[in-house]
């Protein structure tokens, strides 16, 4: 079961973008892999049923990187270092007129930089650590629920402090995620229109050996 206020968030969203996320995943300095999809469900070959609609996320601070659709997955070579990336054209604006809503999605794979740089973000307290803190705008959210993907796709349900800080424990060896999302209420301009709702979705992945 989804934590309440999560679920509450997400159930508000259409059918084809419950449960999606955007994440990264990456190797060493490898390229980068962008995904769209449920984190928690196995990747199916040629990737998730609304993969199509993942077409043009932005890097951060890499606006020329070279990116190559791939069966379920987009590659991007950017340069070492930890990878943040952006998109609020995934999915267009739905809802009755003068109601609108919409999602931007944010994206981060790595530890190695205590620095959030992404308006909504999951950043580690010290480089490497287990503990992490989400932000917004640069201000730490307190008493925000956050999901954990541990390498086997299993779940734990997690809540920020009042300084926004959580830990996510001994970590088990593999790719784990980390999820959390925002809602906001009030005109907001996307690429498909203003929306009176918008939706927030963060997600950092990283490596534990």
């Amino acid at each position: 079961m989804r934590f309440p206020i999560l679920a509450a968030i997400v159930s508000c969203l259409p059918v084809a973008a419950q449960a999606h996320e955007i994440w990264i995943e990456r190797d060493g300095d490898g390229p980068a892999r962008i995904y769209l999809g449920e984190p928690g469900e196995p990747i199916l070959p040629g990737g998730d049923p609304e993969f199509a609609k993942l077409k043009a996320p932005r890097i951060l601070a890499q606006p020329n990187a070279a990116m190559t659709r791939r069966a379920g997955f987009l590659e991007a070579t950017v340069p070492a270092g930890d990878v943040r990336a952006w998109d609020d054209s995934v999915f267009a604006p739905w809802g009755e007129d003068g109601e609108k809503e919409g999602v931007v999605y944010y994206a981060r794979a790595g530890r190695a930089e205590t620095q959030a740089r992404l308006p909504f973000e999951l950043a580690p307290v010290t480089a490497g650590g287990s503990r992490f803190v989400l932000t917004y705008e640069g201000k730490p959210l307190a008493n925000a629920p956050v999901t954990l993907f541990a390498p086997d796709r299993s779940k734990t349900e997690l809540t920020t402090d009042a300084a926004g800080n959580l830990d996510t424990g001994t970590a088990k060896p593999g790719r784990h995620l980390l999820v959390a999302s925002k809602k906001e209420v009030g005109a907001a301009s996307l690429p498909g229109g203003t929306v009176q709702t918008l939706y927030r979705i963060t997600t950092t992945s990283y490596v534990a050996r």
